[in-house]
């Protein structure tokens, strides 16, 4: 079975508010890329993938005029994928949605939320995800109100064919950017604030994560965590990124990522990356590890196997020029797969 996390910039904009592909010479969210061109790589990657199940970080939105799950089944319609059947979960007003494309034929996914609903009040015992977590985040002995900008996607699934049963949490952590803050002071509390939140609505997530693995219940945790080892100045400040919170430390049960763990042990040096950014100020790309796809100790034993289709770093994407061009013109992000006996 083939499970893939993916970051797709600025889907929503490749549809109209029927769910409709457009695929015309407009020009798409991404830099002088028309949604024709994006729509198309988007095609040419989903189908090389041929995944039982994606998810997609910064799906189509939903709202009143708009709806995540017809958008995205009519963009598997137009390519003719087997991952045809979307599920969402609490949505957001962000315009980016969390959503599962799956092969409805080789998989069950059904919205699974745990936890309770807290209301405006916030609890500190990992409440549902579209509540509030109560966490004093500068130790002030005063508790702050945390909520999920995207609240993560909770799904129970199962293998049709031998009726396996896991769980997937797909998540994307952020941390917003300082919107109003005009001197460098400003600027750099604004971040260290929204850092704070980042933080903790990781060992939010985390929680759910020990709560899941004490049962014995395997779990797999994917998505885009915008957060890693030694990704900028603000781990020194705070001691752990998000991804090694989501990990778990000596003392818990862990959560497993090769890739995660060789930038762990590698500060210096080589590191795989999953995003490539154009930094327009220094005139250079930055890339970077952000997403990953985290399992569960029991399903280490079902010969797991990894791969960032980087279309610079992984050959067989290389070897192939309409998937590597596609991967670049797709999105800023490169798709994680996992390859598991289910």
């Amino acid at each position: 079975m083939r499970l893939a996390t993916y970051n797709v910039e600025w889907f929503n904009a490749l549809f109209d508010d029927d769910g409709t592909p457009l695929s015309d010479d407009e020009m798409s969210g991404r830099y002088q890329i028309t949604r024709a061109k994006q729509l198309e790589a988007l095609g040419i990657v989903f189908t090389a993938l041929d995944a039982d199940a994606v998810m997609i970080i910064e799906a189509p939105d939903h709202n009143r005029r708009r709806d995540t799950v017809r958008a995205l089944e009519n963009f598997a319609q137009l390519f003719d994928l087997r991952a045809r059947r979307a599920v969402t979960g609490f949505l957001n007003d962000t315009q980016q949605e969390i959503a599962l494309l799956y092969d409805p034929d080789r998989l069950s996914a059904t919205h699974d939320p745990v936890g309770h609903d807290t209301g405006k009040k916030g609890a500190t015992d990992a409440p549902r995800f579209d509540s509030t977590f109560r966490i004093d985040l500068d130790v002030d002995d005063k508790q702050d109100l945390i909520r999920f900008s995207k609240p993560p996607l909770e799904l129970a699934m199962r293998s049709h064919a031998t009726g396996f049963e896991f769980r997937v949490i797909g998540a994307h952590l952020k941390s917003k950017a300082p919107h109003g803050a005009t001197t460098r002071d400003e600027i750099m509390r604004h971040s260290i604030a929204n850092r704070r939140k980042q933080l903790a609505q990781a060992i939010w997530l985390r929680a759910r994560i020990t709560d899941h693995l004490a049962a014995g219940t395997p779990l797999i945790v994917m998505g885009d965590m915008n957060d890693g080892p030694g990704l900028d100045e603000f781990e020194h400040l705070f001691g752990r990124s998000s991804v090694e919170i989501l990990l778990g430390g000596d003392d818990q049960l862990q959560l497993y990522d090769p890739h995660a763990r060789l930038a762990l042990g590698r500060r210096l040096g080589v590191m795989p990356t999953t995003a490539r950014f154009w930094i327009r100020p220094e005139k250079r790309f930055l890339q970077a590890l952000l997403d990953y796809i985290m399992i569960s100790s029991d399903l280490r034993a079902r010969a797991p196997d990894w791969r960032i289709w980087h279309p610079l770093d992984d050959p067989d994407c290389w070897q192939v020029p309409e998937l590597r061009d596609a991967l670049v013109t797709a999105s800023d992000h490169f798709p994680v797969t996992l390859d598991i006996d289910m």
